[in-house]
């Protein structure tokens, strides 16, 4: 009886030390994965953020990349924008040189056509002074000095409009004012002076509108 008492005592002992390692097993398993969880947790934690970061960096490269675009944008418009200024002030300056030369140069043709009249009234000036006055001196003293008058007249006109006669005896010869008829021999002048006029030459504003036919004086032949 004593013994049977024995042997029921050590199998509720038994027992019981079994039931507590079962229920330290599970609080030890337990706290393993909880400790687990909390690793687990901490690393998702830290690639979200890591992914988080890189994606701001990426938005900031990118939002650097368009702002260097436009900025080069910018400076080609400034550029282009300055080149146009330019080309519209070269065209604004042309256009009102060629307005101005227009008003200058409008009546050429017609100082071309006064200038033959300034021929013709200074040769018979010439021929009036040449002539032996005879019993008519008076009244061909009368011509000559109104045809005079008529010349200087004329002069005078065509200097208020900017249309002046050239006067090159005793100057080098220009091609752009000078049309050469004739050689005569250098007498005391350098080779290439211009000598004598036959027909006088006019500018305009200083544009040639007629060339002086002159002679230019050449060495001499032996």
């Amino acid at each position: 009886m004593a013994a049977r008492c024995l042997r029921v005592a050590r199998a509720q002992v038994n027992g019981l030390l079994q039931l507590n390692g079962a229920q330290r097993v599970e609080e030890c398993s337990c706290v393993f994965s909880t400790a687990a969880q909390q690793r687990n947790s901490g690393d998702d934690c830290n690639t979200d953020d890591t992914q988080t970061s890189q994606k701001q960096l990426d938005t900031v490269r990118a939002l650097e990349k368009k702002a260097m675009k436009l900025e080069e944008q910018i400076n080609d418009l400034n550029i282009r924008y300055q080149r146009a200024v330019a080309d519209s002030e070269n065209v604004k300056r042309r256009t009102q040189k060629f307005v101005e030369d227009a008003k200058l140069f409008g009546i050429q043709s017609f100082c071309r056509d006064l200038v033959e009249v300034a021929d013709m009234v200074e040769k018979t000036t010439e021929h009036v002074a040449q002539e032996k006055l005879n019993s008519e001196e008076a009244a061909l003293q009368t011509i000559s000095e109104g045809l005079l008058l008529i010349g200087a007249k004329l002069q005078s006109v065509f200097a208020k409009h900017g249309l002046r006669k050239m006067n090159p005896i005793g100057g080098a010869y220009d091609p752009y004012d000078h049309e050469v008829v004739c050689h005569v021999p250098s007498e005391g002048m350098k080779p290439g002076t211009v000598t004598i006029v036959s027909q006088d030459g006019y500018k305009l504003h200083g544009r040639t509108i007629r060339h002086a036919h002159v002679g230019l004086a050449v060495e001499s032949q032996q």
